[in-house]
């Protein structure tokens, strides 16, 4: 859903950082452990299905940003080269491509998204840490330490 609007227009990438933003003070508690185990294991894959489609898509919009800089970057680069007064080495024409606006705000923007697909990949390590530490209160609880408690 956000990855065509993305597409269609970049001005919707705040509304598409503000959702996931939001969304993930959502996904923080759904990496906590409470109430019963066998509630948490049973919803624990359709949490974790859920929250890795959200994660692709904040990686789709992450790759399309990408695609998008090296297209700005490349047209920069082809006016350095060929339509500067003097002639200009292909790491000096990089430099002068690495102080453009236009390449300098999407490379912020590009960190934006990158810092908020980083914070994701944090609920998926926290998802994954749940299923392990609940797969091993349940061992526990076949070898018979019935009291154990989370």
């Amino acid at each position: 859903m956000w990855y065509s609007r993305v597409v269609a227009s970049l001005g919707a990438i705040p509304d598409f950082i503000n959702h996931y933003e939001r969304e993930l003070e959502d996904a923080k508690k759904d990496c906590k452990i409470y109430g019963l185990v066998e509630k948490n294991i049973t919803a624990l894959p359709g949490i974790t299905e859920f929250r890795y489609n959200q994660l692709q898509e904040i990686e789709a919009v992450l790759n399309y940003l990408n695609i998008q800089l090296r297209k700005i970057r490349r047209k920069h680069f082809q006016k350095y080269l060929e339509g500067y007064a003097r002639a200009l080495t292909s790491r000096d024409a990089e430099k002068y491509v690495d102080g453009e606006d236009e390449v300098i705000d999407y490379e912020t923007l590009i960190n934006e998204v990158a810092y908020l697909r980083n914070r994701w990949l944090g609920i998926l390590k926290g998802l994954d840490t749940k299923q392990w530490q609940m797969g091993h209160v349940v061992r526990l609880r076949t070898a018979g330490m019935e009291d154990i408690q989370v």
